[in-house]
């Protein structure tokens, strides 16, 4: 154990997600690669998940036919992961019907996370934590056992600080937001992040990143398939760079690329071990590559 962290060389390294109780694999798989795959295709993301020892599945129930596509999984795994899935809804009763709806979707009893997914916007958070809203419907299902812990995620700049604001309201479980090397390079969003991350280790909060290994927006004109909003990064050395950059701060987790052709590389990186690459090799391949941030506080803060 380095740093609260269990790591063998050739196996995903793990640490306590928060205070849930789970030692999560520090790459949490992110489902929205499902969204658009037919099934026998899905059932082979799952094979490459059980090899590699994911033990973390986060989906949303906008992911488009995510969910769906994890249902048929749930049979036979459930015990192998924890489980996490978001509602975009603010009011109480749309939330608890999502949820319902993605318990059905999964074919689960229940999850083992909710999020509120991209809370950023004021109108929003104050409908959320209303009476009547968000979180005091979603506390009330993990009281009857549909869920047993509650979380908040966002992007954009502003999020690190909005995390901050909601976790004062409520004792969310995990908080999740964009992370790497280019987006810290802002030093207001650095600043806002670096206190998010005490409060959250002050107070045992799960730290989920994304983003991680993006390389900019689509250029205007951009031909061929696009398994991300944004453009990721592909070659393979500057995505394992990217991933061991963000696993070097061992109180976060890393969310993979919707792109699921990325995964055989972000999981042998991840399971490689050894030193993190230095500012400067990450900041060779930003000039090289032309790494962008995806978020800029103004025109660019919405995705």
């Amino acid at each position: 154990m380095v740093g609260g962290e269990a790591y063998g060389r050739g196996m995903l390294p793990t640490r306590p997600f928060g205070r849930t109780g789970h030692d999560s694999t520090r790459v949490i798989f992110g489902a929205a690669a499902l969204g658009g795959m037919r099934q026998e295709r899905a059932d082979a993301v799952l094979a490459q998940l059980i090899e590699a020892g994911v033990n973390h599945l986060d989906t949303a129930a906008s992911y488009g036919d995510a969910e769906l596509r994890m249902g048929p999984w749930m049979a036979e795994h459930r015990h192998r992961f924890f489980l996490a899935t978001k509602t975009g809804e603010r009011d109480g009763g749309a939330a608890r019907a999502e949820l319902e709806r993605s318990l059905e979707r999964l074919q689960v009893d229940s999850v083992d996370l909710i999020q509120l997914h991209n809370l950023v916007e004021p109108d929003e958070w104050d409908v959320a934590f209303a009476p009547g809203g968000a979180v005091e419907a979603l506390a009330q299902a993990r009281e009857e056992g549909l869920v047993r812990h509650l979380g908040v995620t966002g992007h954009g700049t502003r999020i690190a600080g909005v995390h901050r604001r909601s976790l004062e309201r409520h004792p969310f479980a995990s908080v999740l937001l964009p992370f790497s090397y280019v987006a810290l390079q802002d030093p207001a969003y650095r600043a806002d992040v670096e206190a998010l991350l005490a409060v959250c280790a002050e107070r045992e909060v799960a730290v989920q990143t994304i983003k991680s290994i993006a390389r900019r927006r689509w250029p205007d004109g951009h031909q061929g398939p696009r398994y991300s909003w944004y453009e990721p990064l592909q070659d393979p050395p500057a995505v394992a760079r990217a991933v061991r950059w963000v696993l070097g701060h061992d109180q976060v987790f890393l969310n993979t690329s919707s792109d699921a052709r990325l995964l055989p590389t972000i999981l042998a990186a991840a399971a490689e071990g050894g030193a993190p690459p230095s500012d400067a090799e990450v900041q060779a391949d930003v000039d090289a590559l032309g790494v962008e941030p995806l978020f800029d506080g103004a025109a660019l803060e919405r995705i």
